[in-house]
């Protein structure tokens, strides 16, 4: 069961730019410079520079960072399926993406008091690059279908079907998928993904 869509999701679907847009609105009220946005986040300035221009679009992970950075719930930013029942059903699951982005998502799990563990089904098409992020808690690839190349800290592996990798998400990661084929992953996780969970105090108090 999706959760009402928000007027800012709603408007963000229908303004590929606006994402960026949003994100740089934000930046600015709070005073905050890009490179002290990059750096709190996880990612590189160059990066956070595109998504501000509208040339790329972050991928979950990422703007879950940026939004905390930001001191917004993510749902300020994208609209996503509630939490539902423990079960889910895959010809129920509802299918989504960061506004602009070409990954796809299926929420998998719960939501509920206490809960730590999050995942998702990602869907990354032929020759996605996810960009390089760093952040805190845990995380666990397995590759339901097709193959990718996994990075952490300058450390290459190809996983294929069947395969897995569990890091600790503090070390800078991402993933390529290097085929010409869709690739599908199991993701799991300790990030809050999804914005459910008690505010979020890592980035109080650093200045910029």
């Amino acid at each position: 069961m999706l959760k009402k869509q928000s007027d800012s999701a709603q408007n963000l679907a229908n303004d590929p730019a606006g994402l960026g847009r949003q994100l740089r609105t934000c930046r600015k009220e709070r005073a905050l410079t890009m490179q002290y946005v990059a750096d709190a986040a996880g990612l590189s300035v160059g990066f956070i520079s595109q998504v501000e221009r509208g040339l790329t679009s972050p991928s979950l992970s990422s703007l879950v960072s940026i939004a905390r950075v930001l001191e917004k719930p993510i749902s300020h930013f994208l609209d996503q399926p509630g939490s539902g029942d423990e079960l889910t059903r895959q010809r129920d699951r509802v299918s989504y993406k960061i506004v602009g982005g070409d990954i796809s998502y299926e929420r998998l799990s719960a939501g509920f008091p206490g809960s730590t563990l999050r995942s998702v089904i990602v869907h990354e098409p032929p020759g996605h690059r996810v960009e390089p992020i760093s952040h805190e808690g845990e995380e666990m690839f397995f590759v339901l279908a097709g193959e990718i190349t996994v990075e952490i800290e300058s450390v290459r592996s190809v996983l294929k079907s069947g395969d897995s990798i569990h890091f600790d998400s503090r070390k800078t990661h991402s993933t390529w998928n290097h085929t010409t084929a869709m690739s599908s992953i199991l993701w799991c996780g300790t990030m809050d993904v999804f914005g459910e969970g008690e505010p979020d105090p890592i980035h109080k108090g650093i200045n910029p």
